[in-house]
Parts: structure tokens; C-alpha cells; sequence
């Protein structure tokens, strides 16, 4: 496919991206093309969404099927007071427009199942969940497996976050199959063992700082540049200000 001419604007926008040896004008091209899904408008979704728009992904999708409530404002900036009952979808793709009007927004106000994942993921070409639940997240890893698109999950706790990409497809330099969330987690938690946010409570800045990791890594994915978190747990301490990196194989 031919690439699209940057406009005068895209050039100036996207500036300090293209000087960059690692993106340039290919790298930044490919951000144009590319489509990126989104599993998710909350704490995590929003700073994923706002970086990948202003980074100029050219068509970003959005999967939720809640309204934004008062209780979501203090981690999930993407939305505003003025948007309160509104559909976070709607209230995503507004404040999307804002920050870069460039970015085609398609919005999916349904949730994630098992039987509907698959169709859904096989239109973009990286995944990133940001769920809140151990159904959806099981299903769009599973759908991103079967479809062979790139996965970049996130998860945070009260004041912990935790981070990793999945290619399950493909395999790595030592001719093994790249691990799947199934080897990272073969199986969910007991019902109730997981507290939800509502009731252990989040630190509103942590969900920030995992969301732009997170966006961090699915624009490495699509320029083609640096080492994805491929095998590789990333967990971030917020309360001790520290990161650590655990390696984690296939089961077979």
C-alpha cells in the first residue's frame, strides 16, 4: 500500500517523532496505518487512548459498554465532570477528537465474550486489554492467539500495576514458542478471591503510569523498533517507587 504524503500539519504534530532515527517518516507512516483496538475507556484505556491519538494512530477502536460515573474521574482522565452518565465511548472519541483530529475513532459498545472476541480483534492489527475482569481477559487473549494479533495487557491493584506482550504465535530466539496468558496464568483466581477497584480501592496516578507503559508498547510494536515485553512481566511497586522484571516460558 502507498503511503499517504504527511500534510503540513501531520509534520509539524508529529515532529519530534520523526526526528527520531528509530520512527522517521516510515515509522510514523506506520502509526497512520495502523488500527489499533482498545479493550476498555477506564483508568487504564485512557492514557492508552490519549497517547496512541496524539502519537497519530490513524484508527483507534474502543470497547466499553459503561457510563461514565462520578466515581471514575480520579484515574480515568480521558473523561470529565461535563461527561458524567454519558457513554464512555462517546466521551472517549470526543476527547480524542481534541487532542488529535487526524485519528478515526470506531467505538464498540458491547462487552468482550468468548464468542464475540475473535470477529472483533481480527479488524486491527494490536490488542491492547485493559479489563477489569478475568472473562474478558481470558477471551481476548485466547481471540488474539487464534488471530495471530500482537496482545499488550496490563493490570493494576491497589497500589501495583503489572505489564506484559503476548505473541503466542510466534516464536523467539531460542526456537520456542513464545509464552500465551494461559502459561502466565493457566487459570482465574476463585470467585471473589480478587477484590474489585470498587472495593480494595486504586491509586488514581498508578493506573496513569501503567496505561502509558502500555501505550509505550503497542506504538513499539507497530514502528518495529526496540524489545516488546515479550516474555517478559514487567511490576511496578508505586508505594516503593520500583520496578522489577520477571521472565516467564511456555509451559510446552
Amino acid at each position: 500500500m502507498t503511503a499517504a504524503a504527511f500534510t503540513p500539519d501531520e509534520l509539524e504534530r508529529y515532529a519530534r517523532h520523526i526526528v527520531l532515527p528509530e520512527i522517521g517518516g516510515p515509522g510514523q507512516q506506520k502509526l497512520k496505518r495502523a488500527r489499533v483496538l482498545v479493550i476498555g475507556a477506564g483508568g487504564l484505556g485512557a492514557p492508552v487512548l490519549q497517547y496512541l491519538a496524539a502519537a497519530g494512530v490513524g484508527t483507534l477502536g474502543v470497547v466499553d459498554a459503561d457510563t461514565v460515573s462520578l466515581s471514575n474521574l480520579q484515574r480515568q482522565v480521558i473523561h470529565d465532570t461535563g461527561s458524567v452518565g454519558e457513554a464512555k465511548n462517546a466521551s472517549a472519541a470526543r476527547s480524542i477528537a481534541r487532542i488529535n483530529p487526524n485519528v478515526t475513532v470506531e467505538v464498540h459498545d458491547f462487552r468482550i465474550t468468548a464468542d464475540n472476541a475473535r470477529e472483533l480483534v481480527r479488524r486491527y492489527d494490536v490488542v491492547a486489554d485493559g479489563s477489569d475482569n478475568f472473562d474478558t481477559r481470558y477471551a481476548v487473549a485466547d481471540a488474539c492467539a487464534a488471530e495471530e494479533k500482537p496482545l499488550v495487557h496490563a493490570a493494576v491493584g491497589r497500589f501495583d500495576g503489572s505489564l506484559t506482550v503476548l505473541k503466542p504465535f510466534e516464536t523467539g530466539a531460542d526456537g520456542r514458542r513464545n509464552p500465551s496468558y494461559r502459561d502466565l496464568f493457566p487459570e482465574p483466581p476463585p470467585a471473589g478471591m480478587v477484590p474489585s477497584c470498587a472495593e480494595a480501592g486504586v491509586l488514581g496516578a498508578l493506573t496513569g503510569v501503567i496505561g502509558t507503559l502500555q501505550a509505550l508498547e503497542v506504538i513499539k510494536l507497530v514502528a518495529g523498533i526496540g524489545e516488546p515485553l515479550v516474555g517478559r512481566l514487567l511490576l511496578y511497586d508505586a508505594l516503593g517507587a520500583q520496578f522489577d522484571t520477571i521472565r516467564y516460558k511456555a509451559s510446552k
